[in-house]
């Protein structure tokens, strides 16, 4: 009797245990999907922080471009305005 008792004990809890597993399950399943996403994100953020770098590298080679041909054109003018007085 005691065998048919620890059967019918045994099979309740894992009657009962079920659902917890399957809960359990779907949760290490977002988990791991949320896992996935925090690595997607730090690789994004790791490119962008390249690409920002990059980019910061190019508008302060354009501002020294916009620069020179500031100053080429005020020489420019210099010369326009020095012809004009010789006429």
């Amino acid at each position: 009797m005691d065998n048919e008792v620890l059967k019918a004990l045994s099979s309740l809890l894992d009657e009962k245990l079920e659902p917890i597993k399957n809960q359990l399950n779907s949760l290490e399943k977002k988990v791991d999907g949320v896992v996935d996403q925090i690595a997607n994100l730090l690789e994004f953020r790791s490119d962008m922080s390249e690409q920002m770098k990059q980019v910061k590298g190019d508008v302060k080679s354009i501002k020294k471009d916009i620069t020179n041909v500031e100053v080429i054109t005020a020489s420019n003018w210099k010369d326009i305005a020095k012809l004009k007085a010789v006429k």
